[in-house]
């Protein structure tokens, strides 16, 4: 199946934009994000899920890592923040 970024929920994108932000923190690029800390904090469930069915990433119990184009979309969205600050 081949990785799909066409109107992705708001659930999705929020696990996208947790990935950009380290990516901004870091200066690295990120290839995966926790996606349950065990003190509480996850990821969207729905989001998670979604991320996976679409191509963008594969799922562990406390991982969300991303396939090539789920980390071409990262850096999509981090070249997206940037721009709309005018760098």
């Amino acid at each position: 199946m081949a990785a799909d970024t066409k109107a992705l929920s708001d659930r999705a994108l929020s696990i996208f934009a947790f990935a950009a932000y380290h990516h901004l923190i870091s200066g690295q690029p990120i290839s995966s994000v926790v996606r349950r800390d065990g003190r509480g904090h996850q990821a969207d469930p729905e989001g998670a899920a979604e991320v996976e069915q679409r191509g963008l990433a594969s799922l562990s119990d406390d991982a969300i890592t991303f396939t090539e184009p789920g980390v071409a979309f990262v850096e999509t969205i981090v070249a997206a923040i940037r721009q709309a600050s005018g760098r």
